[in-house]
């Protein structure tokens, strides 16, 4: 169930990354260049919805994560959690809501202690933020968060090392580590990618029921669009640090507009062999972030690019509209469209 309650809202985010200067830029005086790995993104997410964040390699999905999270301090924009501004909220006052704010990592072979048994994983949240006033509670918190995600009974895992686990099961303790802290907002950063096709459904199919009892809200980062269009509520595709495309998930993937949607979804395996898709591959390779193209950024790659595609840097709007939306926002609650309207950043949508 969707609460109409934003709980995350992410305004003209930006975030850059300094580029290292050899010694003879300094000695020259050169200006810093720097990476726009953020590039005005925004969005927004209610509790019990999912959004998933999709993108190849390299465009900025991570990044967003982060700077959301605050490990990387942003540049530029806002972010409010559940009504709250954090964007520059000191690390004192910040402390108490990461409670609130968890990530799932990518690789669970890698997040996780190869030290540390199931028990000591789990608990080092609880202990971090002091919750649990005696260890049989903490055991109790740690035995319910070990059930929620998938891993019952959990006296069965409790004494295993991540080595003892397999793939699906470490990244369910993963999840779990997460869940501990009954968090309202969870970011899970390709949650499925290194793990077998066998197990990624059971994962994705717990994510998507722990946000269904309308507290919970997950932000979901994936390069694969039929994933996303599966599970998640509203997608939003991001290209070289910028949403490009947003909507409600079915209707992006229906009826994409951006050529660069297109392009992702054309190398999607089709699951009735009787249907051919027609890969559209790319030219090139993604511009440097460095230094982004004048006028729309997937122009040196785009199969339909026309002379005006240089002059125009196009923002989010709804389809026809000639890049004449609302900028970079994917809000999703203004009143041109609602907040289940499709737009796309492109002039010839």
């Amino acid at each position: 169930m969707t609460s109409e309650r934003i709980l995350l809202e992410v305004d003209d985010l930006r975030t850059r990354y300094p580029v290292r200067r050899p010694i003879a830029d300094r000695l020259a005086r050169r200006p810093r260049q720097w990476v726009r790995a953020v590039d005005g993104v925004s969005f927004s997410l209610r509790r019990g919805e999912m959004v998933a964040l999709v993108g190849e390699s390299g465009c900025g999905k991570t990044s967003t994560a982060q700077t959301i999270l605050r490990m990387v301090e942003a540049t530029g924009g806002t972010i409010t959690v559940d009504g709250q501004d954090i964007t520059t909220m000191s690390q004192r006052r910040l402390r108490p809501l990461r409670r609130g704010i968890q990530m799932v990592y990518q690789d669970p072979y890698e997040s996780l202690d190869p030290r540390f048994r199931v028990r000591q994983t789990v608990e080092e949240p609880l202990l971090v933020h002091g919750i649990g006033t005696s260890k049989s509670e903490r055991e109790e918190l740690i035995s319910s968060a070990l059930e929620r995600a998938g891993l019952a009974p959990a006296s069965l895992y409790l004494n295993r090392y991540p080595h003892e686990l397999s793939g699906g099961q470490r990244q369910r303790v993963a999840i779990a580590a997460a869940l501990a802290l009954d968090p309202v907002l969870l970011l899970a950063d390709e949650p499925v990618s290194m793990l077998d096709v066998s197990v990624r459904a059971g994962v994705l199919s717990l994510l998507d029921g722990l946000r269904r009892d309308g507290r919970l809200g997950v932000l979901m980062i994936t390069h694969d669009l039929s994933t996303a269009a599966h599970f998640a509520d509203r997608i939003a595709v991001m290209y070289l640090g910028r949403i490009v495309e947003y909507g409600p998930a079915r209707q992006v993937v229906t009826d994409p507009r951006h050529p660069y949607t297109k392009a992702l979804l054309s190398v999607v395996p089709n699951r009735d062999p009787r249907v051919r898709n027609v890969a559209q591959i790319l030219s090139g390779e993604t511009p440097n972030p460095i230094a982004i193209p004048a006028g729309c950024r997937f122009r040196p790659r785009c199969p339909i690019a026309e002379a005006s595609c240089a002059d125009v840097d196009p923002v989010l709007g709804p389809p026809g509209s000639a890049g004449s939306g609302r900028g970079g926002s994917a809000s999703g609650g203004s009143a041109s469209g609602g907040w289940a309207g499709h737009e796309v950043a492109c002039l010839l949508a």
